[in-house]
This record gives structure tokens, sequence and C-alpha cells, in this order.
């Protein structure tokens, strides 16, 4: 293979995974969430277990970008690649994140709050586990341990705007109004991660102000 040709494939590749990893960033945009009191809170489960020798990371990694290639198009066929991917390897923090993602679209909140928790514990450095679990929990009416998700979030990244994004409105949600609001929603309305967000704070900045 000539030097342009290889270079032309390692391009070619590269662009499908920053395709793939984008997908997986879109997937983790904070919706707004129903209540759901009738839902138990989740225990804490217990960590993967598998034998060092037989993890394949390298596999796991690749069924899970397979696995957002299609979750939209085909939920069952990615949920079936998720398993996969934490057969080969029970310790891919991204796919137990991913697979709770694909729960809570699907409003399967305990099983949601399972891999979340258990991809908190894999990945400590990524707020996306945590902030994931928090809009379980709001999904699920536990609004307080929801606030404590959200806040476990901005303790270690205090600049994480969707982080912001969620706890503003769980605080406008529950009819809390406090200095630290005024402050997130000023904070949304230059760094929304939307136009549709920053619209939202600025209208609740002029509602507050009134």
């Amino acid at each position: 293979m000539s030097p342009a040709k290889s270079t032309r494939e390692t391009t070619r590749a590269s662009g499908r995974t920053a395709v793939r990893l984008a997908r997986r960033t879109l997937l983790l945009v904070p919706i707004f969430l129903s209540a759901l009191a009738s839902l138990s809170c989740a225990s804490s489960p217990a960590g993967p277990t598998l034998d060092e020798g037989s993890r394949d990371p390298e596999k796991a990694h690749e069924l899970t970008l397979e696995a957002l290639d299609v979750i939209e198009s085909d939920p069952a066929r990615a949920e079936e690649l998720f398993h996969a991917a934490l057969k080969s390897d029970s310790y891919h923090g991204p796919a137990h994140n991913d697979l709770g993602v694909l729960y809570l679209r699907q409003s399967r909140l305990y099983e949601a709050a399972n891999e979340f928790e258990l991809a908190r514990k894999l990945m400590p450095g990524s707020p996306e586990p945590r902030l994931n679990l928090g809009l379980t929990l709001e999904k699920a009416g536990l609004y307080e341990r929801a606030f404590d998700a959200y806040d476990a979030v901005l303790e270690v990244s205090p600049a994480h705007i969707r982080t912001i994004q969620a706890t503003a409105r769980l605080t406008l949600r529950t009819g809390r109004k406090n200095e630290r609001l005024m402050g997130m929603l000023e904070d949304i309305t230059l760094r929304g991660e939307t136009s549709n967000w920053r619209s939202w704070a600025q209208e609740q900045l002029s509602r507050l102000k009134r």
C-alpha cells in the first residue's frame, strides 16, 4: 500500500471514530424529565467480576462504538452489542454508561441507575456517569438524591455546563430560589449548550427579577 493511500485510510478511520464519539456526546445531552415517584431507589450494584486474563478492552471498545452507530435506528441491536462489549470486558466504563443511557431512554430506571453506578466507579474522572445518575434519580422523583449526584459532579468539575443546566432546571422545578440559581442561570445565558438552553435561562432570569 502506498503512503498516500495509507494516509487516506487512516483519515477515513479517524473520521468514523469522531462521528461515533460525537453521537455519544449527543446521547448525553440532558432532556426535560418527568417524575416517576413510584420507582424505588436502585441499590448499589456489586462490581464487575471478570478474570483479568480473559479481558479484551479493545474488542469491548469496538463493540461499544458499533452499538452507538445503531442506538438510534435499532435499540435492541445496540443493547445486544453493549452486552457483548461487557462480556469482552466488564470493566469497560463507557459501555456501562452508554447502556445506562439506552435504559434511561426506555424508562428502565432501575437498570439505568445500576449501569451509571458501575460507570461512575470505573470512570472516576468523568462527570458523565454522575450526571446521568442524577437525571435517572430525577426522573424517578428522587429529587434530593438527584441534587446530591449533580453536586458530586460540580465539586470536581465546577464549570460542567450540562450539570449546571440540570441543577438549575431541577432547582426551579422544586420551587427553590437562591443566589446560586441566579449565578447558574447567568452562566447558562452565556455558555448554554444550545440556543434553546440560553433562551430558557434568559427567560427564567427575567421572571426572577420581576
